[in-house]
């Protein structure tokens, strides 16, 4: 309990020096985002919590595996294990959360820092909530199960039904357009935009290709993980830009079994 009254403290005193910045394209709600960014992680432990709680494979399961049973769209990827894949795209994922502190070097944003770092705090537990929710409650088996060279134990194991939707590269994506979103609302005139979103774009790309190669998700699986990703990383901070002509807003919602936001639309 203490340490959930500490995070909202900090959450308050961030988003209360947030919300006083002049020089900065957005402004920031202390009673609908601190609510929405509490409960997004709320959801994520909850989300996670269920990932974990699956059942596993059983032996007669495994063997009735058959890539033919795949819709078409994802059926080349039926038995990828790369172990160097997975591997390397460890690197881009963990990489990719340093994009936005990159931003620090900046000076307008810099001196916004408390807000943008609220900001990207609501992504990511938008993002996770979304992920962990999802692969909670679907399951469906990653493709790696259906190789011969992996071990009939990892393929019992329940995380073999993690495979919907992509984690790494909708983590990795929420960065790195998150990033170039508030590179683009503090220099609008810049000549690099067109970079910083050609490298955004890039490296969620890349994760994408090495997790399907690892066999850890399939085309569908990282094409939807990617949208979610880019799709939370760009909405978040252009719902809270002051000249917002969007008309869209995030509302929290909440009742006894459930918390979160809901995205709403004034005509």
């Amino acid at each position: 309990m203490k340490q959930i009254i500490a995070l909202i403290t900090l959450l308050t005193f961030l988003s209360g020096r947030a919300y006083c910045q002049d020089n900065s394209p957005y402004k920031i709600n202390p009673k609908v985002d601190i609510p929405v960014t509490v409960a997004g992680m709320g959801l994520s432990f909850y989300g996670m919590k269920k990932m974990q709680d699956k059942e596993g494979l059983t032996e007669q399961e495994v063997l009735e595996l058959d890539r033919n049973d795949i819709n078409k769209f994802d059926r080349f990827s039926a038995g990828y294990d790369s172990e160097s894949a997975e591997k390397i795209s460890d690197f881009p994922f963990y990489g990719s959360f340093a994009a936005p502190f990159l931003l620090l070097l900046d000076d307008e944003v810099r001196g916004n820092a408390a807000q943008i770092g609220f900001l990207y705090l609501e992504t990511m537990a938008i993002t996770g909530a979304l992920w962990t929710n999802a692969n909670g409650h679907v399951e469906r088996v990653r493709p790696n199960a259906y190789s011969p060279d992996i071990e009939l134990s990892e393929k019992m194991r329940s995380n073999t039904k993690n495979a919907f939707y992509g984690g790494h590269n909708s983590a990795t994506a929420a960065a790195t357009f998150f990033a170039a979103k508030i590179f683009n609302d503090f220099n609008p005139d810049s000549p690099a935009r067109p970079y910083v979103w050609a490298a955004a774009a890039t490296v969620p790309a890349a994760v994408s290709y090495l997790r399907v190669k690892a066999g850890k998700h399939f085309l569908s699986d990282v094409i939807l993980g990617y949208i979610v990703g880019a799709g939370t990383g760009i909405l978040v901070p252009q719902l809270h830009k002051k000249s917002n002509k969007t008309n869209l807003s995030i509302v929290p919602v909440s009742s006894r079994n459930y918390n979160g936001a809901m995205f709403t639309y004034s005509f």
